[in-house]
């Protein structure tokens, strides 16, 4: 009977999330779904199920079809199954990320309209519901942006943009599946969130760290025998300055990474740490595979992978587009550039977000007339169907005439030893228009001048790319999601060079 169920699930084009996690449960029954580290919530698959319906009898009581309901719950897998359920309410979620303060998430409830927010789900428990009426093409939920840039704007997603490919998931033989997922992604960020989505269509029971702490998720890897981890970038630098080298982790098959650029040297660190598979009476052999993926909200998640097999040098990591989706690199005039050139990033494909929620303006700006997503990154054109990223078209420096990539620059400095990370932007300058400079986090114990890492970039890049100022700090200003808040880093940098006079 399950298998059928599986086989109906791979085959649900009538899927939606309102009633994705009772059919997870025809699928799976009382297999095991996720255990939270803080031991606050343990479920089944038939025990989430009940919860879900529960949880839509109570927020159905509150709100009318199609309202807003804003998800402000501690992270956790509560939060995941709220969204769940305000959508089998009849509802449109908006999740929001618990690190985000006070002032920006009453900004998502102002720009929201929300009706309803929830920040506890023993608010609205009720009695269990059937799921409200809703096609896969209907909007889903609100992802508001990272407001990297500016105030965060809420992409409209629909079921289908959400749910993707991740029923398909379903079809996994058993044997194939990695015994448990160790994860600290956030929830509320559309990564995190679709990345519950795939784990439970296939089956492969999740560990959440509700609040990441680097000792604690190595812990968990090495004591579970964990065969994945998935996280963002801050997460891998913080693991390996707790001395991941030093544990045993050979029961990692796959790392994956989302939500952020992954630099090639940390991934190639973290595949030596795996294993690819663990032989009787040989033990681990091999290297474990990396999985770096690129998405954003406006396409509801991951829409290409960058996979890094082992022994693969970084120059042969390209990335791929996801089933479904069409990637152009073109000029400023929209006119697509030849293999080797770095222009904008378009996509086209089925996670495309509806809009903007009440930004017709700004969804203009970020949507052709022929439908492509711009998508504000800068990539290289490689071999047809491939790209290579090159950061973010406005983290692009304009020193005196020549156009300096800022993720190139941080990743030559994060070469030097005594570096944790960079972040380069440009300064205003008279003569150049811009002059390129780096805000520098040291290892824990390292130190290092000014000349002797200047020096270090000079080998390593051109000259005009080398930064002319570098401001030592203790930590790089971040949004909810860890990824760096460019907005802040003039600001952190002036303290910093004023502070070492």
């Amino acid at each position: 009977m399950q298998l059928l169920a599986r086989l109906q699930l791979v085959r649900g084009r009538d899927l939606t999330l309102g009633t994705l996690m009772a059919r997870l449960a025809a699928a799976y029954g009382d297999a095991r779904l996720v255990e939270q580290a803080d031991g606050t919530c343990s479920l089944g698959y038939a025990e989430a199920a009940d919860r879900v319906s529960r949880l839509a009898g109570g927020i159905r009581a509150r709100i009318g079809s199609g309202d807003r309901v804003v998800v402000a719950t501690a992270n956790g897998y509560p939060l995941f199954l709220l969204s769940l359920a305000v959508c089998r309410s009849g509802g449109v979620p908006v999740p929001v990320n618990p690190r985000m303060s006070g002032e920006e998430i009453e900004h998502v409830v102002r720009d929201s309209g929300a009706t309803l927010v929830v920040h506890d789900p023993a608010e609205v428990e009720g009695d269990p519901v059937d799921a409200a009426p809703a096609v896969p093409g209907d909007v889903a939920a609100l992802f508001y942006t990272s407001g990297t840039t500016g105030r965060p704007k809420g992409a409209q997603l629909s079921h289908a943009a959400l749910l993707g490919a991740a029923n398909v998931f379903a079809a996994v033989p058993d044997g194939l599946r990695p015994g448990e997922a160790v994860s600290g992604m956030p929830v509320a960020h559309v990564a995190g969130f679709t990345m519950l989505l795939m784990l439970a269509c296939m089956g492969v029971p999740v560990y959440l760290l509700p609040k990441f702490r680097p000792d604690d998720c190595l812990d968990a890897i090495e004591r579970r025998r964990a065969g994945v981890f998935v996280g963002v970038p801050a997460m891998y630098t913080m693991m390996l300055e707790a001395g991941a080298e030093r544990r045993d982790l050979t029961s990692v098959r796959l790392w994956a990474s989302g939500a952020d650029a992954m630099p090639d040297d940390l991934a190639r660190r973290f595949q030596r740490m795996g294993a690819a598979a663990t032989l009787p009476l040989v033990g681990p052999v091999g290297q474990a595979a990396f999985v770096d993926g690129y998405g954003m909200v406006e396409l509801g998640g991951g829409v290409a992978v960058r996979v890094m097999p082992p022994g693969v040098p970084a120059a042969g990591h390209l990335s791929f587009p996801l089933p479904g989706y069409r990637f152009r690199v073109v000029d400023e005039a929209g006119r697509e550039v030849s293999i080797g050139r770095v222009g904008e990033l378009v996509v086209k494909g089925p996670g495309l977000m509806r809009g903007y929620h009440a930004r017709d303006e700004a969804t203009r700006e970020a949507i052709t007339a022929d439908g492509w997503l711009r998508t504000g990154d800068l990539a290289r054109r490689r071999v047809p169907g491939t790209f290579e990223l090159a950061g973010r078209k406005k983290d692009v420096i304009k020193h005196g005439g020549y156009s300096v990539f800022a993720v190139e620059v941080e990743q030559a400095l994060a070469e030097h030893p005594a570096v944790r990370e960079a972040a380069v932007f440009g300064l205003p300058d008279k003569v150049k228009g811009e002059v390129p400079v780096a805000a520098v986090v040291l290892q824990e114990g390292f130190s290092v001048g000014e000349e002797e890492l200047l020096a270090w970039a000079g080998e390593r890049l051109s000259d005009y790319k080398v930064p002319r100022l570098v401001g030592f700090v203790d930590e790089l200003p971040r949004t909810g999601t860890d990824k760096v808040q460019r907005r802040e880093l003039p600001g952190l940098f002036a303290a910093a060079r004023q502070e070492s006079r």
